[in-house]
């Protein structure tokens, strides 16, 4: 499974941001997919997950009401719309797949991983 994570870049703080996770040779119906971000130092943290079955989803609490997972299947890609972003929202911000219906907010859990796009929050 390769991923492809991309939409990252440079807004201003209250910015939106879309990030897609676009996949190749295989079908993302069948993942749970997960977007985590790092920062230097730090762990990686879960931010979103969405499952494959229901779409049931999770949020991390700090960006709940701000960010919306959603996976459109036709397209085979799943994105995370960021808005009204912070400056603590900088990261370099990944996407995973776990073959199964539920992933979870760890990253052990996921066992393909994209390549990261980084996001900047800053004025």
């Amino acid at each position: 499974v390769q991923l492809q994570a991309f939409g990252g870049g440079l807004v201003q703080p209250g910015g939106s941001l879309r990030l897609s996770c676009a996949a190749s040779e295989v079908t993302l119906d069948y993942y749970a997919i997960g977007w985590f971000r790092q920062v230097p130092g730090k762990e990686r943290e879960g931010v979103s997950c969405i499952g494959s079955k229901d779409g049931m989803t999770y949020y991390e609490d700090s960006v709940k009401g701000r960010f919306t997972i959603s996976r459109d299947n036709a397209k085979n890609t799943v994105y995370l719309q960021m808005n009204s972003l912070k400056s603590d929202d900088t990261a370099v911000h990944y996407c995973a797949a776990h073959l199964g219906s539920v992933g979870g907010s760890h990253p052990t859990r996921y066992r393909y991983w994209g390549q990261g796009t980084q996001v900047t929050v800053s004025s």
